[in-house]
């Protein structure tokens, strides 16, 4: 697919070759419902605790007698059901965060990046590059393109763009290496320097292993199903 390229001043100067298979395949809403649940749990710090019988303080002391009280027999003040006593069932440090396969990573990714161009909130610029960190530039920019919200994608050698965008409480600042569902879909809009682009599509489309048979099986190794010829004792001998 084909997209505009502009410059800082909101002025096309170029046109950019999209991968379609990266831009332009269908949005699945699943996958990305799964990615955002993962980067979710994943932040989670996880650090609630409680207190059982056995964490509280005192209750080493039995609080009366097992008989004649007419009262239900008690061991101990600190069981869960006296006020003060230990929780049952409490919740403990734990970690949320949980795999998600690589291909679903990949097509969630390609989901996302693909919703942004087919509603129009993609924008492919010509350049970023500031010679000194400058939040008020960039905000500027970002007024004159129309985006005040948005993800702005360059290389990770773009220091000035990084330090530039911190400021900027709508917007962030990601590596082509850093992009991810959950930033581009809280975003409104997403921004990607024309030179970056190249490296989300090497990043995002499946790898292509081995250099000789089947494509994506590595060298010296059969195809899934077929087994390796076997050796004719002419040429063992040999």
């Amino acid at each position: 697919m084909q997209i505009d390229i502009v410059n800082i001043e909101g002025k096309t100067v170029g046109q950019a070759s999209l991968a379609d298979a990266v831009f332009g395949a269908k949005v699945k809403e699943h996958l990305l419902w799964e990615m955002v649940n993962a980067q979710r749990a994943a932040k989670r710090a996880g650090t609630h605790s409680t207190k059982t019988r056995a964490n509280v303080r005192g209750g080493g002391k039995k609080p009366y007698k097992q008989k004649g009280t007419g009262n239900a027999r008690q061991g101990s003040n600190r069981a869960p059901n006296h006020a003060g006593g230990g929780k049952v069932f409490g919740p403990h440090p734990r970690d949320y965060s949980y795999t998600v396969p690589k291909k679903v990573k990949r097509a969630a990714l390609v989901s996302a990046l693909s919703l942004r161009a087919k509603e129009k909130k993609l924008v492919v610029i010509d350049a970023l590059a500031f010679d000194a960190p400058k939040t008020k530039r960039l905000a500027g920019i970002l007024k004159v393109l129309g985006v005040p919200s948005a993800v702005l994608v360059d290389g990770k050698e773009n220091a000035n763009l990084s330090k530039s965008a911190r400021n900027l409480p709508k917007s962030k600042y990601l590596a082509p290496e850093g992009l991810n569902v959950y930033d581009i879909l809280n975003h409104p809009s997403l921004i990607i320097a024309a030179g970056a682009v190249k490296l989300i599509e090497a990043r995002v489309l499946p790898p292509q292993g081995g250099t000789s048979g089947t494509p994506g099986t590595p060298a010296g190794k059969a195809p899934k199903g077929k087994k390796p010829e076997a050796k004719s004792p002419a040429a063992k001998a040999a």
